[in-house]
């Protein structure tokens, strides 16, 4: 086998593993294993935050299902009016949005492959909670029910 024929496969081979590795993590049941811990009100649950525009952007696409109790937390660096949708997103979502205050103003369903945006009514939301589909009504949270502010900010500055 020639050099040139050799290094040829080691590429292929190479990048067939970079791409089954992309593969795998963007399907995969779970999501990240950097989660945090928050109260919410008398709940506690588990967090992935979306800081960067890149994660915000990925979100929860590709996931299959997403334990009970976890969700994720997108933090913006100012307050806006959101706009969400459900591109390449299987699980069916509810998604909260919060002021600064940690202060849940606002819940709203998503649904599977839904690519209408899902907008907050109001314009000063600093974070948005997305939970499986059901989970604020199943635990009682509702408009007026905050975050742990320390915590939140804790675990935001971290």
């Amino acid at each position: 086998m020639s050099r040139r024929t050799s290094a040829n496969r080691f590429v292929f081979l190479l990048l067939a593993f970079l791409v089954g590795s992309a593969c795998s993590q963007e399907t995969g049941d779970s999501g990240s294993t950097g989660l945090v811990e928050l109260s919410l009100g008398e709940a506690e649950i588990k967090v992935e935050l979306a800081i960067e525009r890149s994660e915000q952007t990925r979100g929860l696409m590709h996931r299959r299902s997403m334990p009970a109790d976890q969700g994720m937390l997108f933090v913006y660096a100012s307050p806006t009016r959101m706009s969400f949708w459900m591109r390449n997103t299987y699980i069916p979502l509810d998604i909260g949005f919060f002021t600064k205050d940690g202060v849940l103003r606002e819940v709203h369903k998503m649904y599977p492959h839904d690519e209408n945006p899902v907008k907050s009514l109001r314009q000063d939301i600093l974070y948005a909670l997305e939970m499986n589909q059901g989970w604020f009504q199943e635990h009682g949270i509702k408009p007026g029910t905050s975050f742990d502010l320390d915590e939140l900010l804790n675990a935001i500055n971290r």
